[in-house]
């Protein structure tokens, strides 16, 4: 029997999505390439990983960040661990925007006015399970993007581009520098027949995107201030530029790196912060 690496990660609260604390260990698994997330117990979560040097990567980087966890390597077997994990997800609700597993996914769409987005929560992130994902899709309907273009930049599951697209945004770019990630987002497209989005595999600062009147960069504190020259290119004259994936202590560093973009609106949700900047002008 296939055998996973994972990582066995305990501490108080550690399983309980809502918790400040599980949220940053969340978004720092983020970071690495995690096959799935399963939460055993309220104290307790293992992540999985598709080989045992991205395990040992993480393991090393998470250690140093979370000292007072318990973090420890262990191989799983493979029985239906993925698909036991991910039963418990239901679906989000953020404004007219229904975020929902494909189980679930009948039941959404005769939801009257609801605009459903399936997702295969085959990542365990991207779901609308996490904050800045909500927080993206809130500021999305904010904008309304109908008949607007749209550039989504670390498309990860590919679920801001797709509800994008759903929302009447054409055309709709999704860029990830990860092939997996990539892969899992036209994985989710063909979920949502009625969504239109170029999947692109690239970095930004290697990659002719052009520019679109909505841009969506849902990354970290760090890459965003690293990638703000590229970002700024990509918004038109009176255009949008949402950003979120920062903590609140770094949201004085990030707003300090687009000086030449105006502040509209910020959305806070724990200690998750999202940013919606223009150029000077109005969105109309």
């Amino acid at each position: 029997m296939r055998t996973w690496p994972a990582l066995s990660i305990a501490g108080p609260n550690v399983g309980q999505p809502d918790d400040p604390a599980s949220e940053l260990l969340y978004a720092a698994l983020s970071d690495y390439a995690v096959a799935a997330i399963d939460e055993p117990a309220t104290d307790a979560v293992r992540a999985f990983f598709h080989d045992p040097s991205e395990r040992d990567d993480a393991s090393a980087a998470l250690r140093q960040q979370f000292p007072a966890l318990s973090i420890s390597a262990v191989d799983v077997e493979d029985e239906d661990w993925a698909a036991r994990s991910q039963a418990h997800l239901t679906p989000v609700h953020i404004g007219h925007i229904i975020v929902t597993p494909p189980w679930s996914a009948d039941t959404v769409r005769s939801t009257p006015g609801a605009t459903p987005v399936v997702i295969l929560p085959s990542m365990g992130f991207g779901t609308g399970h996490h904050a800045t994902t909500r927080l993206c899709l809130a500021a999305l309907q904010r904008a309304d993007v109908r008949g607007r273009s749209v550039i989504d930049v670390g498309t990860g599951s590919g679920v801001l581009a797709i509800a994008a697209s759903l929302l009447g945004a054409s055309p709709v770019i999704a860029l990830d520098d990860d092939e997996d990630a990539i892969q899992s987002a036209r994985e989710n497209l063909e979920l949502n027949p009625g969504a239109r989005v170029d999947l692109r595999v690239g970095d930004l600062r290697a990659s002719t995107l052009g520019v679109a009147d909505v841009v969506l960069a849902n990354l970290t504190g760090t890459l965003l201030v690293q990638a703000a020259p590229q970002l700024e290119t990509l918004v038109t004259p009176k255009g949008r530029l949402i950003l979120s994936g920062l903590l609140d202590h770094e949201e004085a560093a990030v707003t300090s790196a687009f000086p030449r973009l105006t502040l509209l609106e910020r959305g806070r949700e724990d200690e998750w912060v999202c940013l919606e900047f223009t150029r000077p002008g109005t969105f109309e």
